[in-house]
């Protein structure tokens, strides 16, 4: 099956400044690992070229109120918040991550490529009329929206498993049938943004499609899968979605500097395989995967690598752990266990699957 990648050199220039965890490196540093692995040389895979998303693109999904203050903001070099500086560089690099998940979605759909990343995008924390957690406008949203004004697209299944809960993704979505929001994220209760409980179960229309799966600090690799297999595996094959797309990059890696996960290289390889074939039975393979996140630069690359090498479909990795993981924290699996049988009695009056 062919695999296409989207990304542009700009992408480095959505670095929010000296010391601070989201820098423009990040890019260039997982490109440098790809190109030094050849991913990006392999026969079915396509490189795809990024076109700047239009404001048009935007306000399918963000207020017009809000898109214009971050225009003007960028004019000034004003920042949308204490974290958060906005600048033209920074503008003009959020406008092509949009574009790059609209190029890769828009492939999939023209049937270019049967699935495909849009490296470096994810951005999972700005709302319709609020941006926040370094992220500006909601590129997984924009893509969702473009598919469905230009392609028809009815029903989609978002699979969050970036550290932090994805509550822009998920306030966007949380009255909407037809978009199933499924994250893993850390436990709300010890990390950013505080919300993401498992009572959270969408509204009106939406009631039952927003899934949340909170887990505990140092949860790792055979934990963390059990819990996608519980939930993300059943839900979408009752769900049936035309697409899938899944977001998050290395920040519940072990070693990450703003989570507390434990995930390893190898468990990032494993999770994009199970997406990967859990896509391939329900929606003829198509999904696009969007690794973008994580604050340690030592393992950001390798983590991006080993997702986008299992949508490509290689059967193994040369990367691994620079360092070695910690035993997962005694008590841990029963915790999650717990977890998955209270979200599964709230959900069983609206999916099958779980009663």
């Amino acid at each position: 099956m062919k695999v296409g990648i989207a990304y542009h050199e700009k992408y480095s220039q959505y670095d929010l400044g000296p010391g601070h965890p989201f820098r423009g490196d990040r890019f260039l540093n997982a490109k440098r690992l790809f190109d030094d692995q050849g991913l990006f040389r392999l026969p079915n895979v396509v490189m795809l070229s990024p076109e700047p998303a239009t404001k048009e693109d935007l306000l399918r999904v963000h207020d017009r109120d809000y898109v214009n203050m971050i225009f003007r903001l960028a004019e000034t070099e004003t920042p949308y918040d204490i974290e958060t500086p906005v600048s033209p560089q920074i503008l003009e690099a959020a406008q092509l991550m949009m574009g790059g998940a609209i190029k890769v979605g828009k492939a999939v759909f023209e049937g270019d490529v049967g699935r495909g990343v849009a490296l470096g995008c994810g951005l999972h924390h700005a709302g319709r009329n609020y941006g926040g957690g370094f992220c500006l406008f909601n590129d997984i949203a924009v893509l969702v929206e473009y598919l469905r004004e230009k392609y028809g697209l009815k029903r989609v299944l978002i699979l969050d498993y970036d550290v932090h809960f994805g509550n822009g993704t998920s306030d966007i979505y949380y009255s909407d049938p037809n978009v199933l929001f499924i994250s893993l994220h850390q436990d709300p209760r010890t990390i950013y943004p505080g919300t993401g409980f498992i009572e959270q179960i969408g509204k009106d229309l939406g009631e039952g499609y927003n899934v949340n799966v909170p887990l505990p600090p140092g949860t790792g690799d055979e934990t963390y899968l059990y819990a996608v297999n519980e939930t993300f595996v059943p839900l979408a094959e009752e769900f049936k979605p035309q697409l899938i797309i899944g977001n998050g990059g290395s920040d519940s890696h072990f070693a990450d500097m703003l989570g507390s996960l434990g995930l390893t290289v190898n468990g990032f390889f494993k999770l994009s395989q199970t997406i990967v074939a859990v896509a391939e039975k329900v929606c003829q393979g198509k999904l696009v995967l969007m690794p973008g996140s994580g604050y340690n630069p030592e393992v950001l690359p390798q983590c991006w690598y080993a997702l986008t090498a299992g949508v490509v479909g290689l059967e193994t990795i040369g990367v691994s752990d620079p360092y070695t993981p910690p035993p997962e924290p005694k008590g841990n699996r029963q915790v999650v266990e717990k977890t998955l049988m209270n979200l599964k009695r709230i959900l069983k009056p609206y999916w099958k699957c779980f009663r």
